[in-house]
């Protein structure tokens, strides 16, 4: 559309115009557009070349320290244009303030803590995995690991629910182990990655091929790399069992990783009484978990798991909470909940919704009709309010394990005799989730619950009433932490401190005189597993 900004993409150390039949970007609680995007004429070869050839040896001249320092420029660079990136968040995104400074906010920090990690490692270039091990008869013959930079390209392609925190969180692991980083968002909410991506360049932190930015189609990128290159992917499963079936990757044998779709829980115990401190804190989390972002989180909470003597004042509290949600416009203030981010969003929510209604009742929210959302537009907007449903028979129930409906929608479903071992079962049935949480003060509940469902969980989250105050939630992704899950969740692994620059690193075994073993490990620091 005549008029519209157009995003370029930063390719080749300069900002390069797509060709072809722009897509549109909106604002989903007007309609009103925004920016366009052209994807055609990009030449992804090109791009690969400048990132192996510019981008990986400047980076590969750097200490973690010296790296460490781009990383905390960047972060601070996002902080100072926080009320400017907040504002494209709410208007692209449809993100309310509190919502976008989650994802900004977590963009900044995480790249602040991989910043304050990279100070430890100081001078280093490359680490050492482990301890060392005597070979021989004598400790003169020795074995060590390390782990030093892939020779290739860090592949990002980000979901467009988070395009900030999305972006940065695996930016700051690549640029850190010292990958260059070819970074693809979204293209329905790529307003506000472009924005940041072009705020770095202005700011000339990084080094040249060091980040590169992909606006639109990915074309045949994926066609060029090889088996130095590395792929991360967030989004759909389907999206992701795809990028992960590409012949080139299978052949060159590319390393992948998918965050993909996630069926989290929260289970109650039997011991938390209504009214305690578990209690309240179980019922504001569910409720948070269900509105922030509009249910539109890979962490989000989709099914709830509580005891029958507890269900039916599950359902009452939640539904109170629930009716106090304001949907609209998020550019007023007395919106706690915004829309959908596109329309192919809204349509695939209500799809699912109606699908989940095949096997459970609506407790809440009706069928999530927005009668007037506040301040929008009469008939525009993607808008959806929050919905609850109870299982009608949680133990028959599959569609609830099987289809991630991502919007602000949760099921309940209710387990008795059997305890920890069948609220742990129900936890399983999905086959695969990022994180999910046990609401309980009892160790032997705890302990039983934890056992059952580990090995389907990327992250297991216990709230109990003594971290009432001090706990983000189950929903927050923490730096510190791995995220990722196995099965449905993709199988992925990303953060988790250290471990989080693993995959953009490769362990080398090394063998021989202790001597020369050690002055080679002079140059590197321990990593404690």
């Amino acid at each position: 559309m005549a008029g519209l900004p157009n995003l370029e993409s930063y390719l080749g150390g300069r900002w390069v115009a797509g060709t072809g039949a722009p897509a549109l970007l909106v604002n989903p609680a007007t309609e009103e557009p925004l920016a366009q995007i052209a994807a055609g004429g990009l030449d992804a070869g090109a791009a690969l070349a400048h990132a192996r050839d510019v981008g990986g040896p400047a980076l590969g001249k750097l200490t973690f320290g010296e790296r460490a320092a781009l990383l905390r420029a960047m972060s601070r660079l996002i902080h100072a244009h926080r009320d400017e990136l907040i504002a494209l968040a709410m208007a692209n995104g449809g993100n309310t303030r509190g919502d976008a400074k989650f994802d900004i906010d977590g963009a900044s920090g995480t790249l602040a803590y991989y910043a304050d990690l990279g100070d430890k490692l100081g001078e280093a270039r490359v680490l050492v995995d482990g301890e060392g091990v005597q070979l021989g008869r004598s400790p003169r013959l020795f074995g060590a690991h390390i782990l030093a930079p892939r020779a290739g390209v860090a592949v990002h392609v980000n979901a467009f629910n988070f395009p900030a925190w999305g972006t940065f969180e695996k930016a700051a692991c690549a640029l850190l182990a010292g990958m260059p980083v070819i970074s693809k968002p979204a293209t329905a909410t790529a307003l506000l990655a472009h924005r940041m991506v072009q705020l770095i360049v202005e700011a000339k932190i990084l080094p040249p091929g060091a980040l590169q930015l992909v606006c639109g189609s990915l074309g045949d990128l994926l066609d060029h790399l090889n088996g130095q290159d590395v792929l991360a992917f967030t989004g759909s499963g389907t999206t992701g069992a795809k990028l992960r079936g590409t012949p080139r990757l299978i052949e060159r044998n590319v390393r992948v990783n998918v965050e993909a779709d996630s069926l989290n829980a929260a289970v109650l115990g039997p011991d938390v009484e209504p009214g305690s401190e578990t209690w309240n804190l179980f019922l504001a989390e569910v409720a948070k978990d269900m509105t922030q972002k509009t249910g539109q989180k890979c962490t989000a909470i989709r099914r709830l798991i509580v005891p029958d003597a507890h269900a039916s004042a599950v359902e009452e509290a939640l539904a109170e909470r629930l009716a106090a949600v304001v949907v609209g416009n998020p550019s007023h203030d007395d919106v706690t909940m915004g829309p959908l981010a596109t329309a192919p969003q809204l349509r695939d929510t209500r799809a699912g919704l109606a699908r989940l209604r095949e096997e459970a009742d609506v407790v809440a929210g009706d069928d999530g009709s927005v009668a007037a959302p506040l301040g929008a537009p009469a008939g525009k907007g993607f808008f959806l309010g929050p919905v609850l449903l109870r299982a009608r028979d949680s133990a028959a129930a599959q569609i609830v394990h099987e289809l991630e409906v991502f919007g602000p929608v949760a099921t309940l479903l209710r387990y008795g005799a059997g305890g920890a071992r069948a609220a742990g079962a129900l936890v399983r049935r999905a086959q695969g989730s990022l994180v999910s949480s046990l609401y309980s003060d009892d160790r032997v509940f705890l302990t039983e619950a934890v056992r059952h469902a580990a090995p389907f969980l990327g992250r297991v989250y216990v709230g109990s009433a003594k971290i009432v105050g001090q706990t983000a939630g189950p929903g927050t992704v923490l730096p510190q932490l791995a995220h990722g899950g196995p099965g449905r969740a993709g199988g992925g692994e990303e953060l988790g401190g250290l471990r989080g620059l693993y995959f953009y690193m490769q362990r080398t075994a090394l063998s021989g005189d202790r001597a020369l073993l050690d002055a080679i490990a002079g140059a590197t620091v321990a990593v404690t597993r």
